[in-house]
């Protein structure tokens, strides 16, 4: 029985180590189920308050909390784990009771001192988990600067695209805006600005998955929205503007739906894996394009004549990020924005969220 105890007890603590590891020192994405645990409870309890408000800012208030809150409970997770795990082995080495096992455990855990052994075997594991403890701790402040540079890289551009696009953003606006100030010709340099940073939020928002959840500064602010309107802005030049086609423009495409795919991908919610049009509807209707087509013109900006051909070659465009932009939209609980978060989600998301 102490021996199947030992082997339990290192199991716990193994598995444990391997789920701090997981989020902050491997530099790839990795699943680790106790944090999908922390963060799908946690997510259950917040919907409790949620129920209650009556406007997206204070819903908005609200979720600001629960990345922060749930990346604060992982260290309290991993530590009670940990404890747990070490008592089993202290008792299987023959500490006499499971109370005073649990009392050199948090002990040697916490560094209290308030509990030792004379046994030579024990000690050499109580200093173990001591530092373990010490280590679980700095990984966690080492953390944290990584993850907040990425989110402010992340905000710096979605803050950037409300000067060119308004709050809510949208695409129309965003070359509308373009056509006066600039003209269209500069899109060429403004898509691998995003080509960039969709590379930047592929890589940090799965290896620091936590980021998915972390809110921008403002209520109507929101990254996925903000990668809609980008991708929504090249998709529409590429179909319907009369211009040079642009292969910064696709580019950037690919590398908005391809983040976002992958991004989809870490929390396990099965998409389309080769989509088309018209096989695969998108969620934006044609009187809707033809409505954004004659704001486009009545602004001046110059249209391709076929209409028609041009709905086509927007759809075949869209049906690439259609889905998971919508399901990201609701996953982060992003706001209403045409397009993209006042669009309906087209599957049921996991009851447990797939975290890191």
């Amino acid at each position: 029985m102490r021996i199947i105890f030992f082997m339990l007890g290192l199991i716990l603590i193994l598995a444990t180590l391997f789920s701090a590891l997981s989020t902050f020192v491997l530099p790839r994405s990795a699943r680790s189920r106790l944090n999908r645990l922390v963060f799908g409870l946690l997510r259950k309890i917040f919907e409790i308050p949620l129920r209650f408000t009556t406007s997206f800012a204070q819903r908005d208030a609200i979720m600001a909390y629960y990345a922060p809150i749930g990346l604060m409970l992982l260290v309290p997770a991993w530590y009670i784990l940990v404890a747990l795990g070490y008592a089993a082995i202290y008792w299987a080495l023959g500490v006499p009771d499971w109370q005073m096992a649990l009392r050199l455990s948090g002990s040697s855990l916490l560094t209290l001192g308030l509990a030792a052994s004379d046994d030579i075997v024990v000690n050499i594991f109580t200093f173990s988990e001591a530092t373990l403890g010490l280590v679980l701790v700095a990984l966690l402040i080492a953390y944290l600067p990584t993850m907040y540079s990425a989110f402010s890289r992340r905000e710096q551009a979605v803050n950037l695209l409300e000067v060119r696009a308004g709050s809510p953003p949208t695409a129309v606006q965003m070359i509308m805006r373009f056509h006066r100030i600039h003209g269209l010709e500069r899109l060429n340099d403004y898509w691998p600005v995003w080509e960039a940073w969709f590379a930047d939020i592929e890589e940090s928002h799965t290896v620091l998955s936590a980021l998915v959840f972390f809110r921008s500064p403002r209520p109507q602010h929101s990254w996925v929205v903000a990668a809609g309107t980008v991708l929504d802005a090249a998709a529409l030049t590429l179909s319907a503007v009369d211009i040079p086609t642009s292969a910064s423009a696709q580019l950037s495409i690919r590398a908005g739906f391809l983040a976002l795919r992958r991004i989809t991908d870490y929390f396990e919610i099965s998409y389309p894996a080769d989509p088309q049009f018209p096989r695969d509807p998108i969620s934006i209707r044609r009187a809707e394009f033809e409505e954004a087509l004659d704001t486009l013109a009545a602004g001046g900006v110059p249209l391709k004549a076929d209409r028609e051909q041009a709905w086509v070659n927007f759809a075949g465009w869209r049906v690439n990020y259609d889905f998971v932009l919508l399901t990201l939209c609701h996953l982060t609980m992003a706001p209403s924005a045409p397009w993209t978060g006042d669009r309906p989600i087209k599957t049921r998301l996991p009851k447990l969220l797939s975290f890191k």
